[in-house]
């Protein structure tokens, strides 16, 4: 969600030694970390780089361990730098850092308890929050859709940063590597961040192909089949270079 709030803000136990503080660096942090949150990092602005989010709006979460890292509020992702790594566990509870967390932090910490997610990227995404308003799953346009397990559903709306949203986006989710949450954005998780990222382009795309073939007047758009979508699918599962 927008992260205008809470910029500046200090967590609780700031000052009281909690690794990874402003200043200190990765100095005695865990293994992985210091290039997770490079990569976290370089994906948050990758998402403004490509227009999917605006300023600070949409977040970006990756675990390392039993270590949820994630974008801190209100913070302009080019000014992000090693010392402001920001980690929760996956109660919440702050292990890395001072600067507040994502508003949103309730939703990705609900992804990474019940998903195989180890990477989640939220977005604004334009066309995809535009379909967000109109329907309730986003029509079977492209075979690429079943690279996120199938028809990608829409979670019901409720106000950003809630529980409440939490448990919507779940829903949607079921079966699913990604969803459209309503009058809201974009929702996907992954192996890893490139392949949360990925997914995330690919809605968006999908969700533009949509709107235009469907604003041509007096034309209605084919839909692919189930049976179309499972061949799909299946030859999605090999694709690549082995090894």
């Amino acid at each position: 969600m927008a992260e205008q709030h809470g910029s500046g803000q200090e967590a609780e136990g700031a000052g009281r030694g909690v690794p990874g503080t402003r200043g200190e660096g990765f100095e005695g942090l865990g293994e992985g970390v210091t290039e997770a949150w490079a990569e976290l990092v370089a994906t948050a602005r990758r998402t403004v780089a490509d227009g999917l989010v605006v300023g600070t709006s949409g977040n970006v979460s990756v675990r390392v361990g039993n270590t949820v890292l994630v974008t801190p509020s209100g913070v302009p992702y080019d000014r992000l730098t090693p010392a402001d790594v920001t980690g929760v566990d996956l109660t919440g509870r702050q292990v890395l850092g001072t600067l507040v967390p994502t508003s949103e932090l309730p939703l990705h910490l609900a992804v990474h308890r019940t998903t195989k997610a180890r990477a989640v990227v939220h977005t604004h995404a334009v066309h995809a929050t535009a379909v967000s308003t109109l329907v309730d799953e986003l029509p079977a346009i492209h075979y690429m859709t079943a690279a996120l397990g199938g028809p990608v559903r829409v979670a019901r709306y409720a106000t950003y940063g809630t529980p409440e949203l939490a448990e919507n986006t779940l829903r949607a989710l079921d079966g699913r590597t990604g969803c459209l949450m309503r009058n809201h954005g974009t929702l996907t998780y992954g192996a890893g961040l490139a392949q949360a990222y990925d997914r995330t382009a690919q809605l968006e795309w999908m969700c533009r192909v949509w709107l235009t073939a469907s604003s041509v007047p007096g034309l209605t758009p084919t839909l692919l089949s189930p049976e179309q979508l499972a061949e799909a699918g299946e030859r999605l599962r090999g694709y690549g270079q082995r090894g």
